[in-house]
């Protein structure tokens, strides 16, 4: 009887390989119409996001606080300062508010003497993310 049982495996098995042996996948052409802007939406976005390097530039933490004067924080500051460009980021349970965005820590430092005369808690980071 266990014979009868494997010969019935191996027949079983043989046919299985036969068969998927013959078997072909399917094949189709795909034509995808995109729009020209969405192209151009996308050189956009790549030139967008490589102005905004956060490893390897220096940044100016000016305020650390609450959401609503951190959003009125920014607001002056860009209304001062329309040079330099301002973000806001959350970090539990704070929100910070950090400008600039300087390749060298000497130009960083020497903004930072500046700000300080407005922001006296300001102090200079250099963020890793």
């Amino acid at each position: 009887m266990k014979i009868l049982t494997v010969n019935k495996s191996v027949y079983f098995l043989f046919f299985s390989l036969q068969i998927s042996s013959f078997s072909f996948a399917q094949e189709a052409k795909i034509t995808l119409n995109q729009d020209p802007k969405f192209e151009q939406l996308l050189n956009e976005k790549r030139k967008i996001n490589s102005s905004i390097t956060v490893n390897d530039r220096y940044k100016i933490q000016i305020f650390n606080g609450d959401s609503e004067n951190s959003k009125k924080t920014l607001i002056s500051f860009k209304k001062e300062n329309k040079n330099m460009d301002g973000t806001i980021v959350f970090s539990t349970p704070m929100y910070k508010v950090w400008v600039g965005n300087f390749k060298t820590r000497i130009e960083a430092e020497k903004n930072l003497q500046a700000l300080k005369k407005k922001y006296p808690n300001a102090f200079l980071i250099k963020p890793n993310k």
